[in-house]
């Protein structure tokens, strides 16, 4: 059987892509990375945040580093079905602030022939899994944790260290709130 249009929906295979890792470490670069190539591959691409992020941008994804991409901002995992439209790739970025929800959408849209691609941290600033990620990486065929390198040592980072003693879990900022660090580096810095 021939096949012409390999892009139809018909023929097109879905599926959910997880970018994780600590501050710092390019989890927001690398989303916008393969969201500019599946535009180039002329792909429809969308892609969403949470709406309470609006540390560099109201509407915009952006990157440590100030890559940016245009984003819709959405205030919950169900309001993904109404704000995105027809699209072939769907991006998520700072998925750690959506709600358990996020996971079940994910697979209905995976179901749907798209493919979606994740970005979040795996980590608080406790070291504990974060929000819907664990569940999202358990669905996904492709994980890619990605690593910072320590700001105190030089090692790979895989922790975000919160400088300041406040107790909420959500605490948006960047290095002034925030320190990637190693394992030992992290686990001396919780017992002061």
């Amino acid at each position: 059987m021939f096949i012409e249009n390999t892009t139809s929906s018909l023929f097109r295979k879905g599926c959910i892509e997880v970018v994780c890792g600590s501050m710092f470490s390019g989890k927001t670069e690398e989303l916008i990375r393969r969201l500019k190539r599946a535009r180039i591959a002329r792909l429809k691409v969308e892609i969403v945040k949470p709406i309470i992020d609006i540390r560099y941008h109201k509407d915009n994804v952006v990157s440590h580093d100030a890559t940016e991409i245009k984003a819709i901002p959405v205030k919950d995992s169900k309001e993904i079905f109404e704000k995105v439209g027809q699209v072939d790739v769907l991006g998520i970025d700072e998925a750690q602030f959506f709600d358990k929800g996020l996971p079940k959408v994910c697979e209905k849209l995976a179901r749907k022939g798209i493919r979606i691609i994740i970005a979040g941290l795996d980590m608080d600033y406790n070291g504990k899994p974060f929000g819907p990620m664990p569940a999202l990486m358990a669905r996904a065929e492709y994980v890619t944790k990605v690593h910072a390198i320590c700001m105190r040592c030089g090692d790979l980072a895989s922790h975000s260290y919160r400088k300041e003693k406040k107790k909420n879990l959500v605490l948006l900022g960047g290095k002034d709130n925030y320190e990637a660090l190693c394992r030992n580096c992290f686990n001396s810095s919780v017992k002061k």
